[in-house]
């Protein structure tokens, strides 16, 4: 018994259009292609300098560093 059989896709199909509506349907699948354009937009683009300064800064509980020296 395959899991993504055409049947069980179909079904599937089905109780999402009763859960949504046709009208939301539109609206959700708009919404989830503007997050995963998003979404594949952050992974591309390049760490900014300010994002860096960000992650270089000690985790809360470590001791920071000593910039006398």
């Amino acid at each position: 018994m395959d899991l993504f059989a055409p049947s069980h896709l179909l079904i599937l199909l089905v109780i999402i259009l009763i859960i949504f509506g046709p009208s939301k349907l539109g609206d959700v699948g708009g919404a989830l292609g503007r997050a995963i354009r998003d979404f594949k937009s952050a992974m591309n683009e390049p760490e900014s300098p300010k994002t860096a300064a960000k992650t270089a800064e000690p985790v809360a509980g470590e001791p920071k560093p000593d910039k006398s020296v």
